[in-house]
Formats: structure tokens, sequence, C-alpha cells
């Protein structure tokens, strides 16, 4: 909901300030979020220097290449098409998902994926029935679709910083991501903003990049990266109500189609069942945990009350269960 709702915001708040500009404030504020949001060294495991790769690559796509292109495209089309288009994101990150880290993907799942590819197909001819020519600009939306794939493979490479502590996570990635694109945008000159709309930006950022990707790491810590992404799907669908109670007055029966397309997809990936059995390999990791998942039975003297993180060791375990692909369910399909 909360990056749902951002995309007509920032259509509207960012129409007259550069991309690079826009995606600066952006995670400007998301940055704030996640200084703001960090947790003590007990309940969450701190970045590790070894992240530092894989922060940069994410700040990379997620916090330069994503806003710029979405911040660009949103000036060329609608901010309903746009938040339309942003449908594919689901799609990219379910399939690079399975492509890097093995997670399974079935006939369901698999039929999930297309019918939120039709769906967004059919919300974005909607918007070419409902809309002129002049009002539709091509390299608009092929523009938010590049966003959709660079957040994709962000979101992937999320997936492995998701048992780290998402304040600092947030904070890196937006760190980088808003310095990076602040000396682009001064190199290019691009104009500075006024400060209401400077401050607009901001508030839009810290809720649907900072609050939003809280959410969005702790998500895929639950349940993997195939599977947020795909409840994830339901952003574009807000993001199109909003911007039609901002005043954008328009829809066919495509859009109708496209969001029962959308519903079905994400429903039938929601309820998939997977069981069989699996082993654990010994381990000895950090994270936030508690002691009644069924994987964390080590002892405390006294036991801690509710989520804790220290290093602690798994023993090797073979059993049958029903599971997804969280943090302790990594294991490779055939």
């Amino acid at each position: 909901m909360l990056f749902g709702a951002s995309t007509p915001f920032v259509q509207k708040a960012g129409a007259s300030v550069g991309p690079l500009t826009t995606a600066s404030l952006l995670y400007i504020g998301a940055f704030l979020v996640g200084v703001f949001s960090r947790r003590g060294v007990e309940k969450e495991a701190r970045l590790q220097r070894g992240n530092f790769p894989r922060l940069l690559a994410m700040a990379a796509f997620g916090a330069m290449i994503g806003p710029v292109a979405l911040a660009w495209g949103l000036q060329q089309t609608s901010g309903a098409s746009a938040s339309l288009m942003l449908t594919l994101e689901a799609v990219f990150t379910a399939v690079l998902a399975a492509w890097l880290y093995g997670e399974t993907m079935d006939r369901r799942v698999w039929f999930a994926m297309a019918l939120l590819t039709a769906g967004g197909i059919a919300l974005i001819i909607d918007q070419n029935v409902a809309n002129d020519s002049a009002r539709t600009q091509l390299w608009g939306l092929l523009a938010v679709l590049l966003a959709t794939a660079a957040w994709g493979m962000d979101n992937t490479l999320s997936r492995a910083l998701a048992d780290r502590d998402p304040g600092q996570v947030i904070g890196a990635k937006a760190l980088l991501g808003s310095v990076a694109t602040a000396l682009a945008a001064i190199l290019l000159r691009e104009p500075m903003p006024e400060a209401q709309i400077a401050l607009a930006l901001l508030l839009i950022g810290a809720t649907g990049y900072g609050l939003s990707l809280r959410c969005y790491l702790l998500a895929q810590r639950a349940f993997g990266a195939a599977r947020t992404g795909s409840v994830f799907a339901f952003a574009p669908f807000i993001g199109a109500v909003i911007a039609f109670a901002l005043g954008e007055r328009s829809g066919s029966w495509f859009m109708l189609l496209g969001s029962v397309l959308m519903l079905v997809g994400v429903s039938l990936h929601l309820m998939e069942s997977h069981e069989h059995a699996h082993s654990h390999e010994a381990i000895t990791h950090e994270h936030a945990h508690t002691h009644d998942d069924g994987h964390h039975t080590h002892m405390h003297d006294p036991m801690p009350k509710g989520a804790h993180s220290h290093v602690h060791q798994h023993h090797a375990l073979t059993h049958e269960h029903a599971h997804v692909p969280d943090l302790h369910h990594q294991h490779r399909h055939l």
C-alpha cells in the first residue's frame, strides 16, 4: 500500500523536478527512516563488511536506476498508466528468485505469474483505450518497465540480507543511492526544487520507499522473495485507484479484467502448498529469531521473551513439513 500510493504522488510532486533530483530526495527520505528504525544488537543482526558489494548492487539497481527511470517515465505518461505497469515487478522478482536462489516455481506459480503478466497487459491496454495517443507515451511506459526490472533485481538481491537489521539495510542502500543521484544531478545542472516540493518528495520517500522497504524486507524474511513480490503486485492497483482519486478519470472494461487477473494470480501464488522431505545442514549464523518455530531449539538461561538476535547453531536435520523459502528453507529443487 505504501509503495503503491507513492507512485501517483511522485507523479504530482515531481512533475517539474529533474529525475535525478527526484530520486535523490526520495531516498534521502528513506535514509532517515533507516537511521531512526535501527534496533539494538540484541534484537537484530548487524550488517557485515562482506555485505557491502551486495548493498552497492542493491543501491545501483534499486536506488539509482529504478527511481530515476520511474521519475522520468512519470513525466511522460499518466500516473495511473505508470502505476499499472509496475505490476510486472512481481514477475521479474519471481523469475529472478527462481533463477538465482532456486525458489520453487511449480505449475501453479508459473500460472499465477502468467495471470499477473496478462493483468498488467490488460491494464496497459486500458490506458491506451481510455487515453488518446498524445497522453500515453510509449517511451514513458518503457522507462517504467525498466524501473520494474531494476527493482526486481534489487528485490532478489535484498533477499540475502533479510536476516540483517532492516534499518541498517535501508540506511546503507538509501545513503549510497541518494549521494550518487545527487552528485549526478549537480553535474548535469538539474534545477533545485522549491522547498515545499522537496519536502513533499522527502515525505513520499520516507513512507513509500523507507517504511515500504522495511516491510518488504521483513516479508522476505518470512516467506521468500517470489511470494513477497507476488503480494507486492497489489501495489499497482492501489496506485491506479489513488491516481483516479487525484483526478484521472480514465478506465474501461480492460481495467476490471486486469484487476481480476491480478487478484486471481496473487491468490494462486499465496495459496500454494509446498511440502516434502528436506534436509538442513549444520550451520552457525546470526539473525533475529524466536523459539516457537521448530527450528530454534537451543536453550537460554533464562529463556528470552520474543524475538532476539545472537550467534547460534543449527544441527543437521532431515524432516518433512509444509514450508516456504524463508531463511531456513533455501534448498534448491530439481
